[in-house]
């Protein structure tokens, strides 16, 4: 018992040492606070497996928590949560500083100017997207290509999201034109059940769609999102700007050196007026390049790249939102179809129980004389056994009279087409 216990001691002192450096243990009744508090941590900043694919084509799959993906990624946590699994969130591309966060349907990933982390699942849009553009990426290694990398791995989720959104969509045309046409001609309980059922799939595709398209819409609308997604151009800029004060600094303490060296004056004179321009000259490099960045990420970018990219595939899922609202439609004008042939049965039934009481009222009349006859009284026309039957005639032709006179007086006033 001893020796199959022993692994286990190293980790449960291990995890008491933080315990015993403060000289407070907070447990419940049962001593499990302390393992449900590190449970809670582990699922907030848990490792998730995720896809890393390079420029080169290359992807491996890697293991990274929440906060390296925020500290590499530069993004906060708000962020990363549409990214969760676990939660539901509508289509989103958003643009930030180093990074664009793209969260369409089953495609979730963030895309950097050197690599694409996507989230690894077994859903068949997440393979298709890391063999296409491992594909596409290795092709084009030796090829010179207009768009940089970010808008080649953003497009390549755009195509995917929109044609898997274009291929539910015609799946669900293909299957609600026999059902709507079915209940067109046979309004039965079944078949109302299954438009009701179809109808519900279509709304909510329909939602999904408007969302992915309102999303580019967006984008396309604000050129400043649009700029924050140039990442290689921001890179690029980066680098040479910090090349640039490396060079700078080079420059001006190779000045100090030479003036402290040559200049006959005292050391600490020379040491102060040398700090003194140095702390200047930085201020101002950095002041202009701060300038320089805000200028040319703010006014004057180029974003005619991207912006021709998110028209194309906004015209692609507009026209595919087009069919869902033909779809919405016909099955809108068939619901009145049918509430017009409904309207029109319950007006023949009316119409038909308007009839039936004028026959029973004129049906009641005639029970009324033959029972007043049938009564037993003394008269004289009982002394004659042919004169009842005069009676029963011309009381049957004057309920006939009155019942075509219902029928005329009905049709003078339209209450139904005779």
């Amino acid at each position: 018992m001893g020796e199959s216990r022993s692994p286990f001691l190293p980790s449960v002192f291990h995890g008491s040492t933080s315990y015993n450096d403060t000289g407070r243990l907070n447990l419940d009744a049962k001593g499990n606070r302390g393992s449900s508090l590190q449970s809670s941590k582990k699922r907030g900043h848990g490792s998730r497996s995720w896809i890393k694919i390079d420029q080169d084509g290359n992807s491996e799959i890697v293991e990274l928590d929440k906060a390296t993906i925020m500290r590499r990624c530069s993004l906060p946590a708000r962020d990363l949560r549409l990214l969760d699994p676990l939660f539901i969130y509508p289509s989103t591309i958003l643009g930030r500083e180093k990074a664009i966060v793209v969260s369409l349907e089953q495609i979730r990933c963030i895309i950097t100017a050197d690599e694409v982390v996507l989230m690894n699942s077994l859903d068949g849009c997440v393979i298709q997207y890391n063999l296409e553009l491992c594909k596409r990426l290795q092709t084009n290694k030796d090829q010179t290509d207009d768009l940089p990398f970010e808008f080649r791995a953003l497009e390549l989720a755009l195509e995917l999201t929109c044609m898997s959104l274009d291929a539910q969509v015609k799946e669900l045309d293909m299957e609600i034109y026999p059902v709507v046409d079915e209940l067109a001609s046979s309004i039965s309980t079944l078949n109302l059940e299954r438009v009701r059922r179809l109808k519900g799939h279509l709304l909510a595709l329909t939602q999904r769609v408007q969302k992915v398209r309102d999303e580019i819409e967006h984008l396309m609308d604000d050129d400043g999102d649009m700029a924050e997604m140039y990442l290689t151009e921001k890179k690029q800029r980066l680098e040479a700007y910090s090349s640039s004060d490396v060079y700078t600094q080079s420059n001006i303490s190779g000045g100090d050196r030479v003036v402290s060296i040559s200049a006959p004056v005292s050391p600490v004179g020379s040491m102060n007026g040398s700090q003194k321009l140095q702390r200047a000259f930085s201020t101002i490099v950095n002041s202009s390049k701060h300038g320089s960045l805000i200028s040319s990420s703010g006014s004057g970018e180029n974003i005619d790249q991207l912006e021709m990219l998110l028209e194309a595939y906004f015209v692609f899922i507009d026209n595919t939102l087009s069919k869902l609202l033909s779809l919405k439609e016909y099955i809108d004008d068939t619901e009145d179809l049918i509430n017009i042939k409904l309207g029109n049965v319950q007006n023949q039934l009316i119409q038909f129980e308007l009839l039936l009481t004028a026959a029973t009222f004129v049906a009641t009349i005639f029970a009324v004389v033959t029972g007043v006859f049938g009564m037993n009284f003394a008269a004289s026309v009982f002394d004659y056994p042919s004169t009842f039957n005069w009676v029963l005639m011309i009381t049957g032709l004057a309920c006939c009279c009155l019942y075509f006179s219902f029928l005329i007086y009905f049709k003078h006033k339209k209450v139904f087409p005779l």
